[in-house]
């Protein structure tokens, strides 16, 4: 049965592409009347713009769709006797402006219609319909631009625009044209193929003077629009406008995670803008507002803003000693200051105690373990090979290159490799004295947050983690991409992690993070970063995953200039995971703290005059 239903599927096949194949060489070779007519200039090709495909949260609300606007196209040889003081104070527009556009429709083409006004609102069109008729050889076209359910997530939706002339020379497919509208920046480039939908095309008669004739052959050559595809993004609308929220008045970025999937719950950059003002008509000078802005808003700091990644890495660093062997869970390294310095905690630690009081000198001597291990009797030599196999174990857990999110732009952020510091020393000879800050993630470690949100999904996973996307579903298929469903692993042993995951946990119930992100009824792990700036206040870093066991939730905050990981960053990181997995029964005790915005103690201020 199957087998006959399988034949019968391919028979069809096989017949609908002999039909069409037949059909084109009709058109081609036997009926010339389309070569002709064509030849002629009296065939006018009308494109049919297809609807773009809406695009909706992880609960199916729906973000952005679809918002009529009108063209006014004029046909330069049908138009006569323009009252152009008229025509311009009707739609706005300065008597130059209007006589440049109509100068460069003459040189396009006399008779084939060009745009004069555009991306007239219906309420603008509505005004103007009715004196339309006394400007002939001008005709209205409807099509859409993208409409906003919110005024959060621009900096992922990102938005759409006219094709550029660099952009137009850069297609290889032919299938676009001037003045057609495309996605030029987060999701609406990502998935710009699938949202876009396929062209339609009318053919009409005209005259010589470019007049409609009605269709040529009834439409036999016709083709219809087809829609684009709508996709469902893995945000939570309503927990993103909690985080925008939180974040505003700062410049940083939240991102969230939820660990067994990949999927972005939350992806804040801050500041952020309106995704609306860039749509319609006043997209130029909107656009050039928000590139001039100081504080650049169309920055994606979540892909784009590269820090070091301080203590954080210490946990990093502990799993790849434990894989190399050199340490244990309860080898016991004194604090010993006389390299790098540390605050008070006690003499000495084990591991667990290590990571929970963040001890700089005990990670000094793991790294040293891990990239000194007498390979090689050069300690120079030795010193290149145990960089560069600490480089690889880094590699694992996602640092030092792109992970591959479904956005553009994404930056990699750096881990030093042998190369680096050859350029460094100008080719003389360097060893781990000369490198060590890198133990603590300091020196040269640069991370992107949308990295950490990731290494912190990694440890709640145990081990592995999904590249994190922003689409949960194309269309009816119900999956996204299909790279986004591979696991990726660390290459480090599950159990080790278990260690990691206990002292982020004493991090928050005992540690730095139990004032600002310890919860009710929610067991949450966390760790403390605090970022160094020479010249302004540190940033405040905190990446936390909840509940302990099954996690569900994890989040990198980055807050610049805010001070300490345990004040801004580790208040809001508690502020989500509370909002997300107790909803309406939050008591968010800690919201207060983070809207009134100050942070930095009193030295801190006068320190740097604020």
């Amino acid at each position: 049965m199957n087998d006959s239903r399988k034949l019968y599927i391919q028979t069809g096949m096989v017949l609908v592409g002999v039909i069409l194949l037949v059909r084109l060489f009709i058109i081609q070779i036997v009926d010339t009347s389309y070569k002709s007519a064509a030849d002629s200039n009296i065939i006018q090709k009308v494109i049919e713009y297809p609807y773009r495909g809406e695009v909706y949260d992880r609960n199916g609300k729906l973000l952005v769709y679809n918002s009529p606007v009108y063209d006014i196209l004029g046909v330069p040889k049908e138009i006569e006797n323009l009252d152009t003081a008229k025509f311009c104070r009707l739609f706005n527009i300065s008597k130059a402006d209007l006589i440049d556009r109509l100068n460069a429709a003459r040189k396009y083409s006399p008779i084939k219609a060009s745009k004069i006004v555009n991306l007239l609102s219906p309420e603008e069109f509505a005004k103007t319909q009715d004196y339309l008729i006394d400007f002939p050889g001008f005709y209205v076209s409807a099509r859409t631009v993208r409409g906003y359910t919110t005024k959060s997530a621009a900096n992922a939706l990102g938005y759409t625009g006219e094709i550029s002339k660099r952009q137009l020379e850069a297609d290889r497919t032919g299938y676009y044209s001037q003045g057609d509208h495309i996605g030029i920046s987060g999701l609406e480039l990502s998935y710009e193929r699938e949202l876009r939908g396929k062209r339609g095309v009318k053919y009409k008669l005209v005259n010589v003077r470019g007049v409609d004739k009605g269709s040529f052959k009834n439409g036999l050559y016709d083709t219809l629009s087809i829609p684009g595809e709508n996709i469902t993004t893995t945000l939570d609308i309503e927990l993103q406008q909690y985080a925008e929220k939180l974040l505003a008045g700062k410049v940083g970025s939240i991102v969230a995670i939820e660990p067994a999937t990949g999927e972005i719950l939350v992806f804040v950059s801050g500041p952020s803008y309106d995704p609306a003002v860039l749509s319609g008509r006043d997209f130029g000078i909107n656009f050039t507002k928000l590139s001039q802005d100081s504080l650049v808003p169309l920055f994606n700091r979540p892909l784009m803003a590269m820090y070091r990644p301080g203590s954080v890495f210490k946990i990093m660093q502990a799993m790849i000693g434990l894989q190399e062997g050199v340490i244990t869970p309860n080898t016991v390294i004194a604090c010993n200051q006389s390299v790098i310095g540390c605050h008070y905690h006690g003499p000495s630690e084990n591991l667990l105690g290590a990571i929970t009081m963040s001890c700089n000198p005990y990670f000094h001597q793991v790294l040293k373990r891990v990239v000194n291990q007498d390979v090689s009797r050069d300690t120079y030599e030795d010193t290149r090979i145990g960089l560069e196999k600490w480089r690889g174990r880094v590699a694992n857990f996602g640092f030092g290159s792109t992970l591959g999110i479904d956005l553009p732009n994404e930056k990699g952020g750096m881990v030093p490799n042998v190369a680096y510091y050859d350029r460094a020393y100008n080719n003389q000879p360097w060893k781990y004295s000369n490198i060590y800050s890198i133990a603590i993630g300091e020196g040269e470690n640069l991370v992107v947050p949308l990295q950490m949100a990731n290494f912190t999904a990694t440890v709640a996973n145990r081990g592995y983690y999904y590249t994190p996307h922003l689409v949960k579903a194309i269309s009816d298929t119900g999956k996204p991409r299909p790279e986004y469903e591979v696991q990726h692993h660390t290459g480090i042993n599950p159990e080790y992690f278990d260690i990691a995951v206990e002292a982020m946990h004493n991090v928050v119930e005992h540690g730095t993070g139990q004032y600002r992100a310890k919860l009710d009824d929610i067991v949450v792990c966390g760790k403390t970063g605090t970022v160094q700036n020479a010249n302004s206040p540190d940033h405040s870093a905190f990446i936390a995953f909840a509940p302990m066991d099954n996690p569900r939730i994890a989040v990198s905050v980055y807050v610049e200039n805010a001070g300490q990981g345990a004040r801004a960053a580790a208040a809001i990181s508690g502020l989500i995971i509370e909002k997300y997995l107790k909803g309406e029964k939050a008591k968010l005790r800690m919201e207060p703290y983070v809207l009134k915005g100050d942070f930095l103690d009193a030295d801190e201020k006068a320190k740097f005059n604020l």
